[in-house]
């Protein structure tokens, strides 16, 4: 049987600190994965569950977007997957009982942790205006509380509505419908916090918001350069992938400011290497660039290689870069050499840290590869240069031709299942004109135009009473956004906040005059409706979609999927005698009773998904078309790939402060904390810690193990505390430091955004170490 929830929040005073990991996974991974299961399944449904896992008749992992292999091993899923299994098909439940229990303001007084590990919601709940707990409610009364109030918006565009990104395909593209039903364009998702900057960047560089690579490419390239992200805990099946590019003689570089342990040595446990030999090293190179640095990282790289070609045409030797493609298949050329070649080396070596013989040791590397990966995540992302950063990788890629062929191309590894497909399915404020119209023809209604909000611009509709209502597709809004206080008071100005959640965490707690729980079918739970089992569909971080089924019995007999939810909702707003005069016409019940309907509709909608029920039968995978990774077609506003020219820019650190990221820990998906400690960087039983190179600490005048307030300081001259946070000296580039999130998302303004994506800048926080007062 599983056990019993904890009683008690993490006790930071029981923290303890041991030198970090050099190896990832093996079989303490396993144990752990295990450990973690039981706790909170027990031994049949663990079985039942993971051996369900990524498998072609289960259901997709509600981790990560890491795409499987055609082949799959009996167990395909690792340690984190495991964990967002055990989360999200645990045992444990939240019964009306519990909320009558406990009072909004106490259950404010608990972590994210203690918050989480209570277990899944199992009946509607509503806040009433003035009320202190949550009382149960029928669905029909708490569908009917939404839709009244969304009839009866003086605006549409008051209304937001959040999306996270495990949310299907099938439920995300009926969302989006809901959403432009209202009238409004307001849609947000998790996607705006994290790879908006990635999308940027390849829409206007490639034509494409995606990566051009597919799993096979990663096994067959010749260098792999991954940059800004860690794998072993943020999408640990990712090692395997570059265990098998190893063993066909692939060079792997690792570019991060924190050694980060799977990087250096992998143990499979899926080999005999992994159980009980030495496991894989991975990375032949780390390179430990100053946070921020990457622009110039690659700007150097750039630099390098078109010094190279011409020293060697000089001499009356082939030149290095592939003049054939981007004579034929690129623009702007010109601009980009000019413009790089204009940075100084002695400037590029105060970006990254790293000398000019360095920088061009990794260039020589490209010269040598006849194909090139470059793989991110938010370490690149969450700056406010980022997207100027990543088109410098798309120009470095571009000078060889490595976009377009196999073994070659952009990879920005998504965190999170299916935050790609809610995008692909409509999950976006600025959805483009071929998309609208589509959709205004399969449905019979107009879809607004204007663009809407994105994540930060909706809090700030929110906090300056531009906004009544809210509703959160999955995820965690409170604790996954910046600036807490200011997001929170938003919140807190609202008529109505609604969370259509698994699990209980704050952003049930934070809420409007009123507020809605909607509880709903996880992607492990049978999803049986009008007299069949349901089945949904997910795409991964490389452009594949498959379907997925739960399998185990839901936490309660008539809970709603998230398609249910919304057709429901649809359905009140427009039937009958009181529907909109221009509202989507569809057959809401008949969506609701058959999955197949609502593809039927994508296909209509959205190129790509011709013969959709066919091609995902029996497990099958198919790919989304992609025109930069199947023909070399550029949709940009030449027709070809464009090579920008980027001005360089890069953190300027005031003196006697430091450049803060904030980060998962090994223990923590996204927002969902699963335990206390952060195995690979050596803490235990506790969060509250600051990654702090020895000499910087030195010259603060804290010590090792000292409690301090970090104090975030911005150009405005704004101060934002994140209190009692413990010094642990560590192995990062001298002025840069790590802490975890949520809890130092309080340091990062709303206002702090990447140019032109408008991504937080997490990766780029300005802060001072200030001891506590005794």
């Amino acid at each position: 049987m599983a056990t019993k929830p904890p009683t008690a929040d993490i006790d930071e005073s029981k923290l303890r600190v041991k030198a970090p990991a050099t190896e990832a996974v093996g079989v303490p991974a396993v144990m752990h994965a295990m450990g973690m299961s039981l706790e909170q399944m027990g031994v049949v449904r663990s079985a039942r569950a993971l051996l369900r896992v990524n498998q072609k008749d289960g259901f997709d992992c509600p981790g990560c977007a890491w795409p499987e292999e055609d082949k799959r091993h009996i167990a395909e899923f690792c340690e984190n997957g495991a964990k967002a299994v055990a989360e999200e098909a645990t045992l444990r439940r939240v019964r009306p009982e519990f909320f009558a229990q406990h009072s909004i303001e106490e259950l404010l007084t608990h972590d994210d942790y203690w918050l989480g590990q209570q277990g899944r919601l199992v009946e509607p709940m509503i806040l009433d205006e003035g009320a202190s707990h949550y009382r149960q409610a029928s669905w029909d009364e708490a569908l009917d509380v939404v839709a009244d109030e969304l009839r009866n918006l003086d605006d549409p565009d008051e209304a937001i509505f959040y999306t996270s990104g495990r949310t299907s395909n099938e439920a995300a593209f009926l969302y989006q419908l809901l959403v432009r039903g209202v009238g409004t364009n307001n849609l947000p998702d998790c996607s705006n916090m994290c790879h908006e900057s990635s999308g940027t960047a390849l829409t206007a560089t490639l034509g494409i918001g995606k990566g051009t690579v597919s799993i096979e490419d990663i096994h067959e390239a010749s260098l792999i350069i991954v940059a800004g992200q860690n794998p072993a805990t943020n999408h640990p099946r990712m090692l395997s992938a570059l265990e098998k590019a190893k063993n066909k003689d692939a060079t792997i570089v690792a570019v991060n400011p924190l050694p980060e342990a799977g990087l250096f040595r992998f143990k499979n446990p899926q080999t005999v290497r992994g159980v009980i030999g030495d496991g894989t090293p991975i990375a032949d190179e780390f390179v430990q660039i100053r946070m921020g640095g990457d622009q110039a990282l690659f700007q150097a790289i750039g630099r390098h290689l078109l010094e190279q070609h011409d020293a060697r045409l000089a001499a009356g030797e082939p030149g290095i870069l592939d003049q054939d493609f981007i004579d034929g298949h690129t623009s702007g050329f010109a601009a980009y050499a000019a413009t790089v070649q204009s940075t100084e080396w002695a400037e590029l070596e105060t970006a990254t840290g790293l000398s000019e013989a360095r920088l061009r040791e990794l260039g020589d590397l490209l010269i040598a590869s006849p194909s090139t990966i470059v793989c991110w995540a938010m370490g690149l992302t969450q700056h406010k240069h980022s997207v100027a950063t990543l088109q410098d990788v798309v120009n470095v890629l571009l000078l060889q031709g490595n976009v377009g062929r196999p073994g070659a191309g952009v990879c920005p590894v998504r965190g999170h299942s299916n935050v790609q497909g809610d995008r692909t399915m409509g999950i976006y404020e600025k959805m483009p004109e071929p998309f609208l119209a589509a959709l205004d023809s399969e449905f019979g209604f107009t879809a607004p135009r204007a663009h809407g909000y994105d994540t930060v611009e909706a809090i700030r509709a929110m906090r300056d009473g531009k906004a009544s209502f809210f509703m959160g597709m999955g995820g965690n809004f409170v604790s996954a956004t910046p600036d807490t206080a200011v997001t929170e008071q938003a919140l807190r100005n609202l008529r109505l906040t609604v969370q259509v959640s698994t699990k209980l965490n704050r952003s049930h707690l934070v809420t409007g005059s009123r507020a809605v729980i909607l509880p709903t079918l996880g992607r492990t739970d049978r999803d049986h409706r009008g007299g069949i089992d349901q089945r949904v569909t997910v795409e991964d971080s490389m452009g594949a979609v498959h379907a997925s089924r739960g399998r185990l019995k839901p936490p309660a007999d008539d809970m709603l999927s998230e398609v249910a939810i919304v057709a429901r909702i649809a359905q009140r707003l427009f039937s009958g005698p009181d529907a909109a005069p221009n509202a989507p016409q569809a057959d809401w019940a008949g969506i609701e009773a058959d999955y197949a309907t609502l593809r039927t509709h994508i296909e209509h909608v959205i190129p790509g998904f011709e013969d959709y029920e066919a091609r995902i039968a029996k497990g099958r995978t198919f790919f989304l078309p992609n025109g930069p990774r199947d023909a070399r077609r550029f949709a940009t506003a030449t027709g070809l790939a464009m090579f920008t020219g980027n001005e360089l820019e890069y953190p300027h650190i005031p003196e006697g402060h430091l450049l803060l990221q904030t980060l998962r820990s090994h223990d923590q998906y996204n927002t969902t904390i699963y335990g206390k400690d952060d195995r690979y960087r050596g803490i235990t039983d506790g969060r509250r810690v600051v990654l702090v190179n020895k000499a910087d600490a030195d010259a603060a005048g804290v010590a090792d193990g000292e409690i301090v307030d970090l104090v975030s300081v911005w150009t405005d001259g704004t101060e934002r505390r994140a209190e009692e946070f413990r010094i642990v000296h560590y192995d990062t580039p001298e002025r840069n430091a790590a802490a975890y999130y949520p809890e130092t998302n309080v340091l990062v303004p709303l206002d702090s955004t990447a140019d032109r994506s408008g991504t937080p800048t997490s990766k780029g926080v300005v802060v001072r170490l200030e001891r506590r007062t005794p």
